[in-house]
């Protein structure tokens, strides 16, 4: 399976390169004043808005640094049988993929109950890299600040 590499703060993370949509450059986005934290605003794509988090932001209190290698990555976000929806994704060093084996990750022994999307880890010649488990990404108090708009007008 393929996977795009990121980094949150020194740490390699890995996503599954099947739920992204697009990878695009850091685009600009309008800032949403009071925010829950980790959300980073909303931002246009082909006519639709689109929710963004920043994941160093949601990880580690800090925002993604503005760099070349920063992107905006637009995913597949599904909560268990919920709709499908488009979510964009600030990462940093979002520039390599790899291919590994589902089944050679492994559960580090380390549950962290304030952040369910870190999942299991595989080891490589660079060091330990966490899987990231879209469909995990966001708190309940999250997913419903984003999309409870969307839900009432349905």
């Amino acid at each position: 399976m393929v996977y795009l590499l990121i980094q949150i703060g020194s740490d390699r993370y890995a996503l599954e390169a099947a739920a992204l949509v697009a990878v695009l450059p850091r685009v600009h986005l309008k800032r949403i004043p009071q925010a829950a934290p980790g959300v980073a605003g909303v931002f246009n794509y082909h006519g639709q808005p689109v929710p963004v988090v920043d994941v160093s932001a949601m990880a580690l209190g800090t925002p993604s640094e503005e760099s070349l290698s920063t992107r905006m990555l637009l995913v597949h976000y599904r909560w268990l049988d919920g709709p499908e929806r488009l979510l964009g994704v600030l990462a940093e060093k979002a520039i390599d993929t790899a291919r590994y084996n589902k089944e050679d990750f492994q559960y580090s022994g380390v549950t962290v109950p304030q952040a369910p999307y870190l999942g299991p880890v595989i080891t490589d010649a660079h060091g330990v890299i966490q899987l990231l488990e879209i469909g995990r990404l966001l708190t309940p108090e999250v997913r419903e600040a984003l999309w409870q708009q969307a839900e009432e007008v349905l």
